[in-house]
């Protein structure tokens, strides 16, 4: 019985990991087809990119929910509208970091949401924090640093503080969800959709675009953003949050190197060498935390 269940297990991490590469690979597409964007600007970007996105998956949650899908909007409550409001802004954050900066500085910049809100959930909630997690998030700002003097050298640093803000409503949308585990928080995500299409829709002066560009907006909120947060939120149940955040990273490795086949965008070297202590601190931190957690579960069985 017990070998049945460890095989069973065993089928359900690797189906996780699986689903958590597989959404970071649709994730770190983003860039590349934002630089194949032709005139469209960031605005107009973000009005067609969110309602595509907020259609789809409220469809999804639709055929999900049928006649209780108002009923799961109604749960997630104020914390919800609240944690949609923050992903939402922090969507517009991503695209504009993409467009404001190399998308190696803007996806390593962002790579180090785990850490960070491993150190916010220290600060601010007083959970207990590893003497790693506070090494790795002072390396990883000596990386962010390095990239941060790149893009003043360059006239690229909006982009790079825009990246930073990313991270920063992103570890206030984590912090939300953490507390609220029982309660499905996809509405939550869909209303995000919404946000980026109010903020684009202000924004724009004009949202009449070109076919070229309206296809690759609602590409990307149609399959891209949507695919990739699904397959991290079914994974997110069966492996630890550490291990979704490890093999998130092949987004933040991949990216770059889209966007360097498509259209030579070649990473500076105060980039390269930024991002390589970001990767190494962010990869150290989720592996120790890892290796943590699977020695704490393993105490807490034979304990039982």
């Amino acid at each position: 019985m017990n070998q049945q269940s460890n095989v069973t297990q065993q089928h359900k991490y690797g189906y996780a990991v699986l689903l958590v590469i597989i959404g970071a690979v649709f994730l770190s597409t983003t860039g590349i087809m934002l630089r194949n964007i032709e005139q469209a600007d960031g605005w107009q970007i973000l009005f067609y990119r969110g309602v595509a996105f907020s259609i789809t998956l409220f469809l999804i949650l639709l055929s999900h929910y049928r006649w209780e899908t108002v009923s799961a909007f109604r749960a997630i409550g104020l914390r919800g509208l609240w944690a949609g409001l923050v992903l939402g802004l922090g969507s517009c954050c991503y695209v504009y970091a993409l467009l404001l900066t190399t998308v190696a500085n803007a996806m390593f910049i962002i790579g180090t949401a785990p850490v960070a809100t491993a150190f916010v959930a220290w600060v601010v909630l007083g959970e207990r924090t590893s003497t790693t997690g506070i090494i790795s998030m002072l390396i990883s700002l000596c990386g962010i640093g390095l990239m941060f003097i790149d893009g003043l050298i360059a006239d690229r640093w909006l982009g790079n503080v825009m990246a930073l803000c990313v991270v920063a409503t992103f570890v206030n949308y984590l912090l939300i969800v953490r507390h609220s585990r029982d309660t499905d928080m996809l509405p939550a995500t869909c209303f995000a959709g919404v946000v980026m299409a109010v903020v684009g829709f202000a924004g724009a002066g004009d949202l009449s675009i070109q076919t070229h560009d309206l296809i690759l907006s609602v590409v990307m909120g149609c399959v891209q953003i949507t695919v990739g947060l699904m397959c991290y939120t079914i994974a997110a149940r069966y492996i630890l949050a550490s291990e979704v955040a490890l093999f998130a990273l092949t987004e933040s490795i991949l990216a770059p190197i889209w966007v360097w086949i498509g259209v030579g965008e070649t990473p500076s070297g105060l980039t390269l060498a930024g991002s390589a202590i970001v990767l190494l601190s962010v990869s150290g931190y989720c592996v120790m935390e890892i290796i943590r957690k699977r020695r704490a579960m393993n105490l807490a069985v034979i304990d039982c």
